[in-house]
């Protein structure tokens, strides 16, 4: 099976990127599913109903979240009744929505996407390595599932790579989300596992994590209030993590970064071109 997770979509520049590029890479890879992180897209904080449906719309399966899952109020209400966006499943019970979702490829491939989230550094939320034991365990790679997909919304790159070794050989891949940076580390892990720390972000590069430099400069030299932080506006790159796995097992086979437009070295998985 060939899955496409792409980082943090950011704002207008983000957006624009991923509906200009995915139509052609989903045609071009042949893709059996494609997930996207979008908890940034709406002015780099949340999203709205809109904004989903145009990211469905260019070739999304599956939209996951994170800690600004709901800066978007209207979140509250439309995620109940978009069964493909998911936030965080250590949530406390109650909270809106849901953090895990089965989607069919046409194939008839059946792919599980959990999004957890992590808690160094960030809200204090429900244990995730809990919160993921009862999701493997509920739906078993091989059994429940032909591919899981996992994505760790995580400051702390030891955190990421915990959750990356305490789910490897039991799931297809555990992708990093939040730092908005791309990590070097793409890798296959010893048990079968697809890992990367942070797939990055599709936004404007030319900034600081998808946001006007200007504004984050001036708050670390200057310390005081100032005016609120504005997505950048240039041209946007997409980065993410590209995986082939065995339909035998469900785990990986191949895998490989993905980056594609200015400012960054582009990369593209050679084994899928």
């Amino acid at each position: 099976m060939r899955l496409l997770f792409l980082g943090d979509v950011v704002g207008r520049s983000g957006r624009s990127a991923v509906t200009r590029l995915l139509p052609g890479l989903r045609q071009a890879w042949a893709l059996d599913c494609v997930i996207i992180n979008g908890e940034n897209a709406a002015g780099g904080f949340g999203l709205t109903e809109a904004i989903c449906d145009d990211l469905l719309g260019a070739g999304a399966d599956v939209v996951t979240l994170g800690n600004h899952s709901f800066d978007q109020r209207e979140a509250l209400v439309f995620i109940e009744r978009q069964p493909r966006l998911l936030r965080p499943v250590n949530f406390p019970p109650g909270t809106p929505g849901r953090g895990v979702t089965m989607v069919e490829t046409t194939t008839g491939a059946r792919v599980l996407v959990a999004n957890v989230m992590g808690r160094l550094y960030m809200d204090a939320l429900d244990d995730p390595f809990a919160a993921m034991e009862r999701v493997v365990g509920e739906c078993p790679l091989g059994l429940g599932a032909d591919a899981i997909v996992v994505d760790v919304h995580a400051e702390a790159t030891s955190e990421k790579q915990a959750m990356g070794h305490f789910l490897d050989g039991r799931v297809s891949i555990v992708v990093g989300t939040h730092t908005h940076v791309p990590t070097a580390d793409a890798r296959i892990m010893p048990g079968g596992t697809a890992y990367q720390s942070d797939a990055g972000m599709c936004g404007d590069y030319q900034s600081i994590l998808g946001m006007q430099h200007e504004e984050a400069v001036r708050r670390f030299v200057e310390k005081t209030p100032g005016a609120r932080l504005e997505p950048a506006t240039g041209e946007g790159t997409i980065t993410g993590l590209a995986v082939e796995t065995d339909d035998r097992t469900g785990l990986a086979v191949k895998v490989s970064a993905v980056s594609i437009g200015p400012n960054l070295a582009e990369n593209r998985p050679a084994f899928w071109e």
